[in-house]
């Protein structure tokens, strides 16, 4: 399984007071929707599944990707969501206050097809900037966007530089190997919300972990990457992530609040963050376990949730 993505650094100059909260994902993902449409679309009072130009709409398809629930290539179950092609990684750090003349960062993780509209997202974002975010609508500028500290568009010219995509690759093989037992820590930097049987949990089960991350892989893989089910052998898989065993967890569960203006009501999106370590034979796991570390794991993703990174 070939999954194509690339992950941008988008940085922020304030032209006025911005009031953020601790945790920003909300702030930047919640406005991003509009914004976006607003620079694409030609119908804004007509429904996407209506338009005449759904099949060529940035904002179709990367708002409202049509489900292949009818398609016999792939079946989702009545809980199942079809995943956006994007990723907000909000900034970590708790500050709330932002003056002119500091910066704000975060990364927008793009994929699949996603990648090519690029410069819709930094129009979007340079809209978004207009309107102002946070409490007292605080505008902001784009000063600069890079790759791999590359700088592909700025402030200067607000010209953009392709950067060629990168592929992740995920083998459909699994190979159990007769390596001894090691140790992996994770550590769960953003709220990550999983489900086992329908409930949120607080203790993230290594097998648990690996089924969530193989769903969310296959979803992309289907509906931004080939299109086709990764040829995975579920059952082994799973009975060998059942063999890794938590040999210390220090994890906690940290409940996040947000207004959803759609719904027209306020959400609880809270998830697990922190540390964990496991043991057992876990290199057969690798590739699977990198893939999360770029296209994240669980429930309200596009927000940044769900995000970790690996302990070796």
């Amino acid at each position: 399984m070939r999954l194509e993505f690339q992950k941008y650094t988008i940085f922020l100059k304030p032209k006025k007071t911005i009031l953020l909260p601790p945790y920003k994902g909300s702030t930047f993902r919640g406005g991003f929707g509009n914004s976006l449409k607003r620079v694409v679309c030609l119908f804004r009072n007509k429904n996407c599944q209506e338009c005449p130009l759904n099949g060529e709409c940035v904002y179709a398809y990367v708002f409202e990707t049509m489900s292949l629930s009818k398609n016999p290539l792939f079946i989702l179950d009545n809980h199942a969501v079809v995943p956006h092609p994007f990723i907000i990684e909000p900034p970590l750090e708790r500050t709330t206050v932002y003056e002119p003349g500091s910066q704000i960062s975060f990364n927008l993780v793009l994929i699949g097809r996603a990648v090519k509209y690029v410069l819709y997202f930094i129009m979007a974002f340079e809209q978004l900037g207009e309107v102002g975010i946070g409490k007292g609508r605080g505008k902001f500028e784009i000063s600069k966007v890079e790759v791999d500290g590359q700088v592909i568009y700025s402030d200067a010219d607000r010209a953009l530089v392709p950067a060629e995509s990168k592929i992740f690759e995920v083998p459909e093989e699994f190979i159990i190997s007769d390596g001894h037992d090691e140790t992996i820590g994770i550590e769960f930097l953003t709220p990550t919300r999983i489900k086992y049987q329908r409930q949120y949990i607080s203790k993230i089960d290594f097998f648990i972990l690996i089924t969530n991350l193989m769903r969310r892989l296959a979803l992309l893989n289907v509906y931004h990457g080939s299109a086709e089910v990764p040829r995975w052998n579920h059952k082994l898989i799973i009975e060998e992530a059942k063999k890794v065993k938590i040999i210390e967890d220090t994890t906690s569960w940290l409940d996040w609040q947000r207004y959803s203006h759609r719904q027209k009501t306020k959400m609880m999106l809270g998830g697990v963050i922190g540390g964990i370590k496991y043991e057992g034979k876990i290199k057969d796991f690798y590739p699977i376990l990198r893939a999360g570390e770029i296209f994240h794991v669980g429930k309200g993703i596009s927000f940044g949730l769900g995000m970790y990174r690996l302990l070796m």
